[in-house]
């Protein structure tokens, strides 16, 4: 039986290689795959070149936002609203008609919250003890009220 399979294993398969049909299939069935690999490659190159198009789009968008950023500051340091800010602050000039008042320093710090400096008191590491929710809303009490809560 084994030297039956092998016989017509030899035979057939040989026969059928030497036809012509099979010839012309088997070389029709190459070139579609090396004609499909190649377009896979194009295909896939492609993407990559969108992707990198994409990609400079969004920057370029990025850089042209930027650039405006950057003219809307350049005209607003033009304009005289501006220039009059900065003397302000810089200067100490007042416009005209106003007069500057100037305060000592020991009338501003009165009424100045005293920050509290040096090692933690029993309160306060209670405090940071304590759940984030009960802190924030401990803390949103005495912003509103204006009085410490313990």
């Amino acid at each position: 039986m084994i030297e039956k399979i092998k016989t017509f294993i030899k035979t057939e398969l040989i026969d059928n290689l030497r036809d012509v049909r099979v010839i012309g299939l088997l070389t029709f069935l190459l070139i579609v795959l090396m004609m499909s690999y190649s377009g896979i490659k194009v295909i896939e190159a492609n993407y990559k070149l969108q992707k990198q198009i994409a990609q400079l789009q969004q920057e370029n968008k990025v850089q042209q936002l930027k650039n405006n950023n950057l003219k809307l500051q350049k005209d607003y340091y033009n304009t005289d609203q501006y220039l009059e800010i900065f003397a302000r602050q810089n200067f100490g000039l007042a416009g005209a008609g106003e007069k500057e008042l100037t305060v000592p320093k020991d009338v501003a710090l009165a009424r100045a919250p005293q920050i509290k400096t040096g090692p933690p008191t029993e309160t306060a590491a209670a405090e940071a003890n304590q759940p984030f929710f009960v802190r924030n809303f401990h803390a949103w009490r005495e912003f509103f009220g204006g009085q410490s809560v313990n």
